[in-house]
């Protein structure tokens, strides 16, 4: 069984920072795709980043320049390091994985709380 466990939300005034951990665990084979989604209230979920196995990265135009994601293949983490918050980025943040286990999946975090506000 895989697992996704996220860290690292919290409250956070305008003009801070954060850094979102989340490590995956258990009967893995490989990790491909490892990215960030977030779902702000009364929103749809949305893509934030996502960084391949071999480090390319993708990012939503309204994160670009403020926030970076990386991976530790071999602690099976990726990270997303949030600088310059605005109350817009207010989301729980939702870790993605593709992972090869028994077979190739997409598995999700329980998500973590961000909020950015004064």
């Amino acid at each position: 069984q895989v697992r996704l466990v996220e860290s690292g939300g919290g409250l956070v005034q305008p003009g801070g920072s954060l850094r979102l951990s989340c490590a995956a665990s258990g009967s893995i084979g490989s990790i491909h795709t490892m990215g960030w989604y977030r779902q702000g209230p009364g929103k749809e979920r949305e893509l934030v980043a996502t960084i391949i196995s071999g480090g390319s990265t993708n990012y939503a135009d309204s994160v670009k320049g403020r926030f970076t994601i990386s991976r530790d293949n071999a602690k099976n983490t990726v990270y997303l390091q949030m600088n310059s918050l605005k109350p817009e980025d207010t989301a729980v943040y939702y870790c993605d994985a593709i992972i090869t286990s028994s077979l190739t999946r997409h598995y999700w975090g329980q998500g973590t709380q961000v909020t950015v506000s004064s």
